[in-house]
């Protein structure tokens, strides 16, 4: 709390600085005070790490979410944020081995390679193997809980919204957060999504080492390449963005819709470009789905339901967006929401193929969504909507069409397999 309080009072002299050269000289540069700004609070989420370091990485998914100079410098947050200290790496290996990581490895370097939220990659080797051996933070699965304590309230205000409405909301990432500091969890969750989806072309998955990994350690093959955000912005040919993209397409239509069991964090930085190859680096955030929701959400990509009242309302009330307790101008509000909406998202599958080369699409998803948290009306319809289930299955659709965006594939996208509609 001290560290962001200082934050904002370092930021308010900035405007003070600004608004005093413009009272004297008549002129200030704005995107320089932009850039000290937004500097500043990736400095300080970056000492913190943990929960507001996580929030940056999420908010950066979305590059038109941010101002640029905010947007630009909370990307490092993916794979660039300074690292910790190498003598406090040593500390946590011998309270987990009970040995130096040169006791350990053959060599380690003692600057970490990526740092991120959660942890940091160091480079080791061992028998003539090079590694990548992920540490977490000491203290951070701790602090998630009192980081999610400090931001809820706050949320909550700013948003207009009741505790009651968002409890199952707020517990849901809380699971989620917290088990992104389960090492063991993830070795798990790494080695038996990798190996379901192995026979995907053009994905490729690092082989991971339960003998070298615990409960803040975790070590995999080391996987070279090209960064996604790179690859996406240079000057990759259109056929290997849509080879690219398609994969990463497929490798998530897979999880989703065959295992149920899916990698729940698509932003840039848990990706490589290795030829024609996507490497999937990081099995960190993962999320489950029964059968039984699965089949009430993906019952919107009916596409009768837009012409059908009668479907849109079961299929609404299946899920509790409609709550018997609505009046009619509630019920009908929220019904054309959802026809705006699933015109809207639902279009990558209604042909088969879609060009997510075509800026227009993400910049409708953008519009609408402000649309939405200007809608008063919306604002003040209570109760809780929908299942908790949706924010991880929504957050990883919108990850995945702002990296396919990003990519401007022209890629194949059927519906999914066996999906049928009554």
């Amino acid at each position: 709390m001290a560290a962001l309080a200082g934050a904002g009072a370092r930021v308010g002299m900035n405007y003070l600085k600004h608004y005093g050269r413009q009272a004297i000289s008549g002129r200030a540069d704005a995107d320089d005070l932009q850039e000290r700004n937004a500097s500043e609070v990736f400095r300080t989420f970056s000492e913190l790490k943990g929960g507001p370091l996580k929030l940056a990485q999420m908010l950066s998914i979305d590059q038109s979410l941010l101002p640029p100079a905010y947007a630009k410098q909370f990307a490092r947050a993916q794979y660039s944020a300074p690292p910790l200290s190498y003598p406090l790496v040593v500390r946590t290996f011998r309270r987990e081995f009970g040995k130096d990581p040169r006791e350990v490895f053959d060599t380690f370097e003692t600057q970490a390679t990526h740092a991120a939220s959660i942890g940091q990659v160091h480079r080791a080797t061992r028998g003539g193997r090079t590694f990548a051996v992920k540490i977490q933070y000491p203290g951070v699965a701790e602090s998630l809980r009192s980081d999610l304590g400090l931001v809820k309230p706050i949320a909550l205000q700013i948003l207009g919204l009741r505790e009651r409405d968002v409890a199952a909301y707020f517990r849901e990432v809380e699971a989620r957060l917290l088990e992104e500091t389960d090492y063991e969890k993830e070795l798990s969750s790494a080695t038996s999504l990798s190996a379901a989806c192995a026979h995907l072309p053009n994905i490729r998955f690092p082989e991971y080492h339960p003998e070298f990994s615990n409960r803040r350690v975790i070590t995999m093959d080391w996987m070279d390449g090209e960064p996604f955000d790179v690859f996406a912005d240079g000057p990759a040919s259109q056929d290997r963005r849509n080879s690219i993209g398609q994969a990463l397409w497929d490798f998530y239509a897979h999880q989703i819709h065959n295992l149920r069991c899916f990698h729940a964090d698509p932003h840039p930085g848990n990706f490589l470009i290795s030829g024609e190859h996507l490497c999937v680096l990081d099995f960190g955030c993962t999320k489950s789905i029964d059968a039984d929701f699965h089949a009430k959400q993906f019952a919107f990509l009916d596409p009768s339901l837009e012409t059908n009242p009668a479907r849109l309302t079961a299929a609404m009330e299946s899920l509790t967006i409609l709550l018997p307790s609505d009046t009619p101008a509630q019920r009908a509000h929220l019904t054309t929401l959802c026809k705006t909406s699933l015109e809207l998202l639902a279009r990558p599958f209604r042909t088969g193929q879609f060009d997510f080369g075509d800026p227009t699409f993400m910049s409708a998803i953008y519009e609408l969504g402000e649309e939405n948290r200007k809608n008063d009306t919306l604002r003040g319809i209570r109760g809780q909507r929908g299942s908790a289930d949706t924010i991880y299955l929504n957050r990883t659709f919108f990850g995945l069409y702002s990296l396919l965006t990003r990519l401007r594939a022209r890629i194949k996208t059927p519906l999914p397999t066996g999906l049928t509609f009554e």
